[in-house]
Formats: C-alpha cells, structure tokens, sequence
C-alpha cells in the first residue's frame, strides 16, 4: 500500500466523529472507512484488497484510538 494511501486511511480515521466509529461492528467500520477512501480517490482490485485487509487488521487500534479521544 503506497504512502499516500496509508495517509488518506488514517485521515479518514482522524477525522471522524468517535461516536460513529464505536457504532459500527467490525465489517461496518471496515465498509465505512473503506467507503471514505473510495469517495476520496478510486481505487483499483489490487488496492481495495490490501486496504481491506489493512483495516481488519487495525480494527482495534481504530476503536482503541476513538475511545481515547
């Protein structure tokens, strides 16, 4: 996954209210951030499935990350 990618994920991430982060279960939150990305810049198959698979696996940094805000 490039830089810029990586960049764009955790703004997307950054920025969005905690509260909608925490309501989400697990595949919702991968959709929605998956989602923010697609919205920002397209993505092609090879990128959707590293950016997917990426997520999954910060699925509970991502929640740990909004619950400390």
């Amino acid at each position: 996954m490039s830089p810029f990618l990586l960049r764009q994920l955790w703004s997307v991430i950054d920025t969005a209210h905690s509260s909608h982060i925490l309501s989400l279960d697990d595949q919702g939150l991968v959709n929605w951030v998956m989602e923010q990305l697609c919205h920002q810049s397209p993505l092609d198959n090879g990128e959707l499935n590293q950016v997917n698979c990426y997520i999954q696996s910060k699925v509970t940094l991502i929640r740990d990350m909004a619950q400390n805000r």
